[in-house]
C-alpha cells in the first residue's frame, strides 16, 4: 500500500514537471532590438537599507542602452538609516518617502511612487539588481510588435564558488523553469518582481493590491494572478538573453530559510488553481523524498523495496534535472554546480520551508511578519 502511494505521489509529480518542459520549450526567445525605441518607462525601487547595492544598480541603468529622457527611476526608501544619498546622473532619479498603509511594505512603496508617475508603462525591480544593457531596449521592442500590458522577466543570480550560492541557483532555476513552463501552457501563475512590468491603465483597472494588501509580500504574483484571470492574452513572458536581471544570493542559511518562507507563505492566498494545484504536488513529490528514508530507518523497509525507492528516486532526479538544465542554460550559460548534493537536500529544505510557512513568523529587512 505504502509503495502504490508512493508510486502514485512521485507518478503525479513527474506528469506535471514533464508538462512543465514541454511549457518551457513553447515559449519562443525574443532578442529582436531593431526598432526605434518609443515607450516610457518609469522604473520603480522600492528599498531598505541598500546603500551598498543601490549605486551598482544605478551604474548599470547609466549603462543602458535606452535614450535619458524615456525613462526615470523612483527610489521609494522605506525606513532606511544607512543614509544612501543619489549622486548627478544623466537620467532622471528621485526618492521618495514610502507612505505606509498596510502589511506589505513592498506594495506601499509602489503605490507610493504610482501617485508621482506620469508615463503608462511601469517596472519594478530590487536595489541589489544589476540590468543588462538591452533591458528597457528589449522590453520596448516586444511591446511595439505585441498587444501587452504585462510583462514577465526572468532573473537570475550571480554566484560565487560556494555550495549555498549554486544551491540557490539551483532552486531559482527550477522556479524560473516553472515559471516559464507554466506561460508555455498558457497557464501562468507565478513571475518575479525584480523584472515585472504593467501598464498603469491595467493596474488601475485591477484595483492594483486590492484584496491582499493584508499579506506582507506578494506585489508581482498577486497583480498577475489577477491580470490573467481577467486579462489573459495581455500577459506575456518575455523569454529574453537581454532581458535577464541580475540579482545577489544570500550569504547563509537563515536568511535563505526565510526568504523562501517569505515566497511560500502566499502560496494559499493564490488566485490560480493551476498555481495552488502546482504547489501541493511539488509538496508532495518533496515529502515522499523526505519519507522514504524514514521509513526505512524506523523499520518499515520490508514495505518498500530498495529497487522501488531507486525508481522512484530515479525518476524524480530525471524530471527535475531536465527542467532545471533548461533554466538553467537560459540563465547562465553555465554549467550546473552540485546538482546531485542539492538535489538530495532539497527535498528536506523545501518541505520544512513550507510547513513553517504555514505556523512561524519570518524576518525581512530587519522586521518580522
Amino acid at each position: 500500500m505504502i509503495t502504490i502511494v508512493l508510486f502514485s505521489m512521485i507518478l503525479i509529480y513527474a506528469v506535471s514537471i514533464a508538462l512543465l518542459i514541454y511549457g518551457f520549450t513553447k515559449v519562443n526567445s525574443f532578442e529582436y532590438l531593431g526598432l526605434k525605441p518609443k515607450n516610457k518607462f518609469s522604473i520603480i525601487v522600492p528599498f531598505r537599507n541598500e546603500a551598498e547595492n543601490l549605486p551598482k544598480l544605478l551604474d548599470s541603468l547609466s549603462k543602458l542602452n535606452y535614450p535619458n529622457d524615456l525613462f526615470e527611476v523612483i527610489l521609494v526608501d522605506d525606513d532606511s538609516s544607512d543614509g544612501f544619498e543619489v549622486q548627478s546622473l544623466k537620467f532622471k532619479v528621485s526618492i521618495l518617502k514610502n507612505i505606509r498603509v498596510s502589511n506589505s511594505p513592498k506594495k506601499d512603496a509602489i503605490l507610493t511612487a504610482m501617485q508621482t508617475i506620469k508615463t503608462d508603462w511601469i517596472i519594478t525591480t530590487d536595489a541589489d539588481c544589476v540590468v543588462n544593457e538591452n533591458w528597457l531596449l528589449t522590453l520596448d521592442n516586444y511591446i511595439q510588435l505585441h498587444d501587452v500590458s504585462m510583462l514577465a522577466g526572468a532573473v537570475t543570480y550571480d554566484c560565487e564558488n560556494s555550495f549555498l550560492h549554486h544551491f540557490q541557483q539551483l532552486d531559482l532555476a527550477s522556479l524560473q523553469g516553472a515559471t516559464i513552463g507554466s506561460f508555455g501552457l498558457k497557464k501562468g501563475f507565478m513571475c518575479n518582481g525584480a523584472n515585472f512590468a504593467y501598464t498603469k491603465s491595467l493596474f488601475q483597472e485591477l484595483n492594483g493590491f486590492d484584496g491582499n494588501d493584508t499579506i506582507a509580500s506578494g506585489d508581482d504574483v498577486f497583480l498577475l494572478q489577477k491580470a490573467i484571470s481577467r486579462f489573459p492574452v495581455k500577459v506575456h513572458y518575455l523569454k529574453s538573453e537581454n532581458n535577464i536581471i541580475i540579482t545577489k544570493p544570500l550569504n547563509d542559511w537563515k536568511s535563505l530559510f526565510y526568504q523562501r518562507v517569505r515566497w511560500a507563505s502566499k502560496t494559499g492566498s493564490y488566485q490560480s488553481r493551476f498555481g495552488i494545484g502546482l504547489g501541493l504536488v511539488v509538496f508532495g513529490g518533496n515529502l515522499c523524498w523526505v519519507l522514504v528514508p524514514i521509513a526505512i530507518g524506523i523499520g518499515f523497509s520490508g514495505l518498500i523495496p530498495l529497487q522501488n525507492m531507486f525508481l522512484l528516486s530515479l525518476l524524480k532526479f530525471a524530471v527535475d534535472s531536465i527542467l532545471i538544465y533548461k533554466a538553467n542554460h537560459f540563465l547562465t550559460k553555465t554549467r550546473m554546480r552540485h546538482l546531485i548534493l542539492s538535489s538530495l537536500l532539497y527535498p528536506f529544505f523545501s518541505v520544512s520551508v513550507a510547513l513553517y510557512s504555514l505556523f512561524g513568523k519570518y524576518e525581512w529587512k530587519g522586521r518580522r511578519f
